[in-house]
């Protein structure tokens, strides 16, 4: 698992196996997102803004 500097997810992590990425929010979590690909994980826990990220690319395009 790995801590966000994130004030709209806290923290991540990610299952390669299954593809499984778990995102926990500040007041709820985890949420599990199917069907992730490790490079996605990659760019929300590397990103200056992982809630910008989080909005632009994974929400409404993995389901939970």
């Amino acid at each position: 698992m790995i801590h966000l500097n994130s004030s709209a997810i806290r923290a991540a992590d990610y299952d390669p196996a299954s593809r499984r990425m778990y995102l926990w929010f500040p007041n709820n979590g985890p949420y599990t997102y199917y069907g992730v690909p490790e490079r996605i994980y990659l760019r929300l826990v590397h990103s200056s803004s992982p809630g910008t990220f989080y909005k632009e690319v994974i929400r409404g395009n993995y389901s939970a």
